[in-house]
């Protein structure tokens, strides 16, 4: 990573490139609290993208200019941040590290090509952030680390370095020291491993490059061998191990370019202090971004089909190529509408053109399959709330689009007359449900307008209208994730209110029962007259519902069996006890009685529901709830504890297995009710500090224990 003066950046303008090989795009990621956004404003006020950190030209923070954020006090969702430095252009993409917002995490991995670990020098780093670094390791995205918070009283970097390398592994490994000044506490400067050369910040940025004092150069000496030989085993001269073991006197240059060959490749992970607040380290880690960090051109690219599946070539970065670029993050502007922020992998995207839009869709989350034509309006470079509109986005870049009318998070944009679309990215599944109703009749219409403009720009949001509890259910990551969906909901001028989600039950019959029904009514002059017996008896589970005519010597005329069946039927739908619908039941017609005038079809159908509401009278009725089967995900000295909660739940484990996808974590899987899942993503986080997750899948319908039964029952009397 070379070390190099950096005078101060440029000043306004819009940052526009026309070459991939001078664009970075780089992702901050870890714990909330780390620091991350501070230190892009930092990096912004450095280069003179921005006046001063903390701002940009409308006033507002550049990720916290979301309401949402500003209430949350956390970033909430992804910012781009591009500046330029070095005549590099860099997207600095900051996501959110709360893991409710994982959706904004993915995107901004989806749109990097290398990542940047922010870690707190005072709070260290949470698993969840461990957990992340092994995801990017297995796809071999570049990273590094950026060790933050050097001017707090109880910043410690020799010991973040030493956790860093505990949790992240191998190949972790600092490239500067940090330098104290004559307090012998505040952090004034950094100690150059490579170059041997000390970099003082005490008059500011940029930092003076000079020799190091004598009493620098034992900690230096000890510092840089463990360094160099790092880089040496991941050098590509097979003969400078021998050279270096030898004693020869290794040239800088070559072990600078070396190093940055091996970040490049995602095999070495250097370690750069900075301090947002003094401005130490910026300038070095500015300098490695641009020099060891890759371009576009050496990154990997999503693969590529038409829009009907069928096979095309692997993509490259090429301008001239055909456009293929696609939408990380939609977000709706109450001024300026559907914002979208866009990565661009091969070709050029311009303004005011016809392109085609698709998508794979996620119809059960609200996302349906879209294809279509249409016109993509202006391009941006985005920095906070500010669009500054550019002409042009080539292969490699980011921009944002507006007045996409159908553009979602996901979709791919190309060319109109070779539509393709890229594979799609990996999203969790949202598990927390949240049961919203518009406050009053005149806000339905604009809650489900919100709804689905929320949903379409979120895909970790599942929108649910459940036609059994009749509720609307927005399905969510967790409590913040919720909690930011509902102000954005509210602040699009609607009334909403929440209500405790309902579980869908099901009813049936213990035991076997017969019913009596009888329907005799006379009113003016005109009268009605059914009467049937039926016998009752239970099927097994998942058996859903059988009719059977027995009836003998015609007592219930054959144009009357199936009203009385129709009757049954609409009694199962209603239910029986608590108002759920019926299953697992025979119902067999064994007699009756017909009136040659008064008998009707409605008659043996009201028949036919009083001869089924008598039976249940006497067949123990018995509520039914859904048991979901769930494979829970988690690190291996927590399987106790997860087994003993879901024990809590009423659940039934099945077993457990190592995860093939992780060392060090095992699945468990077990069946359990689903009523006693309504919050469990927030549960098993707080057991498993955040790296816990999970999946279900209903199964089948069990006997609800008595006393719950019960419970339910009075919350919900019979149907009339």
């Amino acid at each position: 990573m070379a070390q190099r003066n950096q005078d101060k950046g440029v000043t306004g303008g819009v940052p526009v490139v026309t070459e991939p090989a001078r664009i970075r795009n780089v992702v901050l990621v870890g714990h909330s609290g780390a620091g991350k956004t501070t230190l892009v404003e930092a990096l912004l006020a450095a280069t003179g993208t921005i006046g001063r950190a903390g701002t940009v030209t409308d006033g507002t923070t550049v990720c916290d200019h979301d309401p949402a954020a500003v209430r949350q006090q956390r970033s909430v969702s992804l910012a781009c941040a591009p500046l330029v430095h070095d005549g590099v252009k860099i997207n600095l993409l900051d996501t959110p590290g709360y893991a409710d917002f994982v959706g904004e995490l993915r995107a901004g991995l989806r749109a990097a090509d290398a990542a940047l670990f922010v870690v707190s020098a005072v709070d260290g780093m949470d698993a969840a952030t461990a957990a992340l670094w092994e995801e990017c390791a297995a796809v071999g995205m570049p990273r590094a680390v950026a060790v933050t918070r050097l001017d707090h009283p109880r910043a410690d970097f020799d010991e973040a370095v030493a956790l860093c390398q505990r949790v992240f592994g191998d190949n972790v490994v600092p490239l500067h020291l940090t330098m104290l000044g004559d307090d012998g506490e505040s952090v004034v400067g950094l100690l150059g491993l490579v170059t041997r050369r000390v970099f003082d910040y005490t008059a500011g940025l940029p930092a003076q490059v000079r020799e190091p004092d004598l009493e620098h150069l034992p900690a230096i000496a000890e510092s840089r061998n463990e360094l160099i030989e790092g880089i040496i085993a991941e050098s590509e001269d097979e003969s400078l191990m021998d050279r270096y073991l030898a004693g020869e006197e290794i040239d800088p240059q070559v072990l600078v370019a070396d190093l940055e060959k091996a970040v490049a490749r995602g095999h070495f992970h250097p370690v750069v202090p900075v301090c947002a607040a003094t401005g130490v380290g910026l300038d070095v880690l500015l300098d490695g971004l641009v020099s060891a960090f890759p371009s576009p051109l050496e990154h990997e690219l999503p693969a590529v089909t038409g829009v009907d599946g069928s096979p095309r070539p692997p993509l490259t970065c090429d301008p001239d190529g055909p456009l293929v670029a696609e939408v990380v993050r939609t977000t709706v502007d109450r001024h300026v509408g559907r914002v979208s922020l866009v990565r661009v992998f091969s070709g050029t995207l311009r303004p005011d053109r016809t392109m085609h839009v698709a998508g794979h869709g996620l119809a059960e989350r609200g996302h349906p399959d879209h294809d279509a034509d249409e016109r993509v309006g202006h391009l941006h470079t985005p920095l906070g709330a500010t669009l500054r509109e550019v002409p042009a986005c080539v292969a490699g870049d980011i921009c944002a689009i507006t007045k996409s009318g159908s553009a979602e998070t996901g979709d791919t944009i190309s060319a109109k007359d070779d539509p393709l679309l890229v594979a799609p990215w990996e999203m969790p599944e949202p598990l927390l449900p949240v049961a919203v109703a518009a406050r009053s009749r005149a806000d339905e219409d604009t809650l489900s307008r919100n709804l689905a403009r929320l949903v379409a720009g979120d895909p970790t949001l599942r929108l649910e209208r459940n036609p059994e509890t009749h509720q609307l259910v927005l399905w969510c990551m967790g409590e913040a994730h919720a909690d930011v969906a509902l102000d954005r909901l509210r602040g699009g001028g609607v009334e909403l209110d929440t209500e405790p989600v309902r579980v869908a039950l099901r009813e049936t019959l213990a035991a076997p029962a017969t019913g009596h029904g009888r329907h005799v009514k006379q009113s003016g002059g005109h009268g009605q007259y059914a009467v049937c017996d039926i016998e009752v008896e239970p099927l097994p589970r998942g058996a859903g519902f059988e009719f059977v005519d027995r009836v003998v010597g015609g007592a219930v005329p054959h144009n009357y069996v199936p009203s009385v069946e129709k009757g049954v039927r609409a009694q199962l739908e209603r239910g029986l006890v608590a108002g759920h619908p019926v299953v697992d039941l025979r119902v067999t017609l064994v007699d009756g009685k017909a009136h040659s005038v008064d008998s009707s079809d409605a008659a043996f159908q009201t028949a036919g529901a009083l001869a089924l509401r008598d039976a249940a009278e006497k067949g123990q009725p018995t509520l039914l709830e859904p048991v979901d089967e769930v494979a829970v995900r988690v690190p291996d000295h927590t399987v106790g504890a997860v087994l003993g909660d879901l024990s809590g739940r009423r659940g039934r484990v099945l077993g457990t297995e190592p995860d093939p996808d992780a060392d060090g974590r095992t699945v468990v899987r077990a069946e359990v009710p689903a009523v006693e899942l309504l919050r469990y993503s927030i549960e098993l986080r707080a057991l498993t500090s955040g790296t816990g997750t999970f999946r279900r899948h209903f199964t089948r319908h069990d006997p609800m224990p008595t006393h719950l039964s019960d419970q339910t029952r009075n919350d919900h009397p019979p149907t009339p």
